[in-house]
C-alpha cells in the first residue's frame, strides 16, 4: 500500500469511527425515548435496560452506517481540498480518482461486511429484542397505591380516598375488590381506615384495616339457593390482610416464543418463506375462484330463468327494466329482490376476501423487501462514499458547517425515498424489487455525475446554459447604446 493511500485511509477511518459512534449514540438515545413507555415504571434494573438497547442496536446499522460514511467522506475530502493537499497531489500528477481508489476498495469490504452483519447479527438482535419487549409488556408497573383510583394488586384492586402520616402509610376510606378462584368479583371490603405495615416492594404486603365490613356473594348451586343466600356480610374492628406479591411479576424475560417472523430470518430462510407463501397464496386464489364459480354462477342461473319464464314476452321485448315498474304480480318483484340480495351478499364476500388477499400479499412483499435490503446496503455504502467524497472535493470545506448541511439533505432524500417506496410496495402499488432498489438507483447517477465533475475540477452545477443566454439578451436590449 502506498504512503498516500495509508494517509487518506487513516484520515478517513478516524473520522468514520468518530462519526459512527456519535450517530449511534444519538439513535440509541432516540430509541430509548421511543420505547420509554415499555421500560418505565416496571422496576427494571440497569442490566435489563442495557440488554434491551444492546439487542436493538444492530437494527440501527442500516441507518447509521450509510449516514456515517457520507459524513466522514465529505469531511475528509473537504478537509484535504481546503488545506490544498489535493492541489499538491495534482501538481505531482495524482488525480482525484487515484486518491479515491484506496477508499473505494475499503468500502467494497465494508459493504460485504455489512451484508454478513445484516444477514446474521440483525436477525439475532431482532429475535432477542422482540421477545424481550413482548416479555416486558407482560410486566405490570411497580405497585404504587395512588389516591382516588383503583390500583391493581394481582388478584385484587384497592382504592383509597387519602394517604397521610409517615411515609404515607395511613389510609382513609379503603375499598377493596377481590377476585375469587373463578376470576369473578365476589368479595368487596370497605373500611374507614387502613395502615400499610410493610412496603409495596416486599414479597408479602401486610395491610391492616379498621372499622369496616366484608361482603361476599354466595355462589349457590341453583337460582333458588342464590336467592335464599344472596350474600354474606361480616363487620370487623380490625382485619389483617397478607397479600402475596411474589407472583405479581413472575415473568421470564429470557423466554423466546417468537423466532420465525420475517425480520428474524436470514436470506436462505427468507427465500424458503417467500416460495412457501407465494405457493400458498396462489393455491388459495385458485380454490377461491373455483368455489366462487360453483357457488354463485350456477346457483344464480335459476332465478334469471325464473324471471325470463315468468315475465310476459311483451314486457321483455319492450324493456327488461319494466319488471320493476309493474305490480301485476308480486312474484316478479320477489324474484328481483332475491337477486339483488344475492348480489349484495356476493359483493360483501368479495370485499372480505379482497382484504384477506391484501394482507397475504403485503406479508409476501415485506419478506421480499427485507431480503433485498440486505443487498442494497452494499451499494448504498459505496455510492454515498462517492457522493460525499466528490462534494467535499468540490466545495472545499471539511468542517461541520456547509458539509454537514449538504450531507443531511442528501441522506434525508435517500432515506425518505426508500421509506415512501416501501410503504407503496406494501399495498402492492409498486413492485417490492423496485421499492428496495429505488433509493440506490437514484444515488447512482448522482454519484457518477459528481465524481466526474470533481475529477475534472468543475463546479458543483454548471449553469452556463441558463446564465449565458440571459446575459446575451440583457446585453442586446439593456446594454449601453452607441
Amino acid at each position: 500500500m502506498k504512503i498516500l493511500d495509508r494517509y487518506i485511509i487513516g484520515q478517513y477511518l478516524t473520522r468514520l469511527v468518530s462519526v459512527f459512534a456519535i450517530c449511534m449514540l444519538i439513535f440509541v438515545v432516540q430509541t430509548f425515548w421511543l420505547y420509554i413507555d415499555d421500560l418505565a415504571g416496571k422496576g427494571l434494573d440497569f442490566e435489563t435496560i442495557f440488554k434491551f438497547l444492546g439487542y436493538f442496536t444492530p437494527k440501527l446499522i442500516p441507518i447509521v452506517l450509510p449516514l456515517s460514511i457520507l459524513f466522514a467522506s465529505l469531511m475528509t475530502f473537504g478537509s484535504l481540498a481546503e488545506n490544498y493537499e489535493f492541489a499538491a497531489m495534482k501538481s505531482t500528477g495524482i488525480s482525484l480518482i487515484r486518491c479515491m481508489i484506496g477508499l473505494f476498495l475499503v468500502h467494497i469490504f465494508i459493504g460485504i461486511g455489512s451484508f454478513y452483519f445484516s444477514n446474521h447479527l440483525i436477525p439475532y438482535g431482532e429475535v432477542k429484542s422482540y421477545n424481550l419487549r413482548r416479555n416486558l409488556a407482560k410486566l405490570k408497573p411497580a405497585i404504587a397505591i395512588r389516591e382516588g383510583i383503583f390500583n391493581d394488586l394481582g388478584q385484587m384492586s384497592i382504592k383509597v380516598k387519602r394517604k397521610y402520616g409517615v411515609d404515607k402509610r395511613l389510609l382513609e376510606d379503603v375499598i377493596i375488590h377481590e377476585k375469587t378462584n373463578d376470576y369473578k368479583n365476589r368479595i368487596v371490603i370497605k373500611a374507614k381506615r387502613g395502615e400499610l405495615k410493610s412496603k409495596t416492594t416486599d414479597a408479602t404486603l401486610q395491610l391492616v384495616l379498621y372499622d369496616g365490613n366484608r361482603y361476599e356473594e354466595i355462589a349457590g348451586k341453583d337460582y333458588k339457593e342464590r336467592m335464599r343466600f344472596p350474600h354474606a356480610k361480616v363487620h370487623f374492628e380490625e382485619y389483617i390482610m397478607n397479600i402475596d406479591l411474589s407472583k405479581f411479576n413472575n415473568v421470564d424475560l429470557n423466554e423466546e416464543n417468537y423466532t420465525t417472523t420475517y425480520k428474524m430470518q436470514k436470506v436462505s430462510q427468507l427465500k424458503v418463506s417467500i416460495d412457501t407463501l407465494e405457493r400458498d397464496f396462489s393455491a388459495q386464489r385458485k380454490i377461491f375462484s373455483e368455489n366462487f364459480n360453483k357457488k354463485h354462477y350456477y346457483s344464480h342461473i335459476k332465478p334469471i330463468e325464473d324471471i325470463v319464464n315468468f315475465v310476459p314476452d311483451s314486457i321483455l321485448k319492450a324493456n327488461i327494466l319494466n319488471i320493476l315498474k309493474t305490480d301485476d304480480d308480486w312474484r316478479s318483484n320477489q324474484i328481483v329482490g332475491r337477486c339483488m340480495a344475492d348480489v349484495d351478499a356476493i359483493i360483501r364476500s368479495l370485499e372480505n376476501k379482497k382484504r384477506n388477499f391484501f394482507v397475504f400479499q403485503k406479508l409476501i412483499n415485506l419478506h421480499k423487501m427485507i431480503m433485498l435490503d440486505k443487498f442494497t446496503l452494499i451499494f448504498s455504502c459505496i455510492f454515498l462514499f462517492l457522493i460525499g467524497a466528490s462534494i467535499g472535493a468540490i466545495i472545499k470545506k471539511g468542517g461541520l458547517g456547509l458539509p454537514l448541511v449538504i450531507s443531511v439533505l442528501i441522506f434525508l432524500s435517500y432515506h425518505y425515498i426508500g421509506i415512501f417506496a416501501k410503504n407503496a410496495s406494501e399495498d402492492n402499488s409498486i413492485h417490492p424489487i423496485l421499492a428496495s432498489w429505488i433509493s440506490t438507483m437514484v444515488l447512482t447517477p448522482f454519484a457518477i455525475y459528481l465524481t466526474k465533475r470533481a475529477s475534472s475540477d468543475e463546479g458543483f452545477v454548471n449553469l452556463e446554459f441558463i446564465s449565458v443566454p440571459i446575459q446575451r439578451i440583457y446585453s442586446k436590449y439593456m446594454g449601453p447604446k452607441s
